[in-house]
């Protein structure tokens, strides 16, 4: 089979690969789409230290299920589906108590960190365990299945907010996560939501997104104005989806006394923390990893057009011209949004 295969750091290259070889436990799938997730991108350079090559990257996929395992029950060959990024183990402590995210042996599709190698879907075929699959609803489309992980990851952030009719949100960080964070959020009852990038053209898309009031994270006076549109206390809760010692700051500091932050960005290992900002004002500061059972309220929502994916895709691009995409996304060229790959 054809793969898009990260030989070495910054070089990606389109080559024959072995197809994979199913479990009793796993389907074949036929990728029909894979987004290229911002991870994967920062994974190009080895930046993030968990693209290990050589490796195929890609998690964001949907496809046709065209071999099922002797185990396998309940799919078939022909089934439309779609599946989590997170391959978890069903006998660890963590999944029986309903938090397979963090389960002990889970692993990430395409992903490499150096503990395990999970090969990923920038490729024709995919192995992938019957656990995680999801079957994709007659009206939604393989693409639009293809950006339903990174809705999920927006909603799980939502879901384990706590956010409540006529809270006051702030969503710093507007790259697709982002954006989708302010989507739902739109639908999840807030009196207001504020949206803070360093970007102007993706504040624009926050608008669009559901944003009531937009900031630069350069303007002066920031956190005050903020504050001043909060009955100057500042927001009960703040989304942070860039994973910048800045960006974290500019959350925590916008939040009122005894308020939240979620912590949804993962790009730096490490950040410079407020840590007496936090504890003099008591506020509750959450990570939020990955996903915990969303993909079928997200499948729900495409499929009833409770919320749009569309207009985030930039491109649909044949996988075999995914390096050329993966370097237009590493400079960030064109205020690009998702890029679908198609094998």
């Amino acid at each position: 089979m054809k793969a898009l295969v990260l030989e070495k750091y910054n070089e990606l290259v389109y080559k024959d690969v072995p197809e994979p070889v199913i479990k009793s436990n796993e389907v074949l799938v036929r990728v029909m789409a894979c987004g290229i997730c911002g991870s994967d991108v920062h994974g190009l350079d080895g930046s993030t230290g968990r693209r290990i090559p050589p490796m195929i990257m890609g998690h964001e996929a949907s496809g046709i299920i065209v071999k099922t395992g002797t185990d396998v029950r309940g799919w078939k060959s022909g089934d439309r589906v779609t599946f989590d990024s997170t391959v978890y183990p069903l006998n660890d402590w963590f999944t029986l108590e309903g938090l397979y995210n963090l389960s002990d042996n889970r692993e990430i599709l395409g992903v490499s960190p150096g503990t395990y190698k999970r090969d990923g879907a920038f490729a024709e075929f995919i192995a992938i365990p019957q656990h995680i699959l999801y079957k994709i609803p007659e009206k939604v489309t393989f693409q639009q299945a293809a950006m339903v992980e990174a809705v999920a990851v927006a909603l799980h952030s939502i879901n384990i907010s706590g956010v409540k009719t006529g809270d006051r949100c702030v969503v710093v960080g507007t790259g697709m996560i982002g954006i989708f964070i302010l989507k739902l959020l739109k639908i999840s009852g807030p009196s207001m939501i504020i949206a803070i990038d360093n970007n102007p053209k993706r504040l624009e898309i926050a608008i669009l997104a559901g944003a009531d009031h937009i900031f630069l994270s350069t303007e002066g006076n920031l956190v005050e104005k903020v504050i001043a549109l909060t009955n100057n206390r500042g927001a009960d809760i703040s989304f942070e989806a860039v994973g910048k010692s800045e960006s974290v700051n500019i959350a925590i500091d916008i939040i009122r006394k005894g308020g939240k932050t979620v912590l949804v960005g993962n790009i730096s290992p490490t950040i410079n923390f407020p840590l007496q900002k936090v504890v003099t004002r008591e506020l509750k500061v959450l990570g939020s990893c990955a996903i915990r059972g969303e993909y079928e309220t997200v499948l729900n929502m495409l499929e009833t057009e409770k919320i749009c994916v569309d207009d985030q895709i930039s491109a649909i691009i044949p996988l075999s011209e995914g390096a050329v995409w993966f370097k237009k996304l590493f400079r960030k060229e064109e205020d690009l949004n998702k890029i679908i790959l198609v094998p």
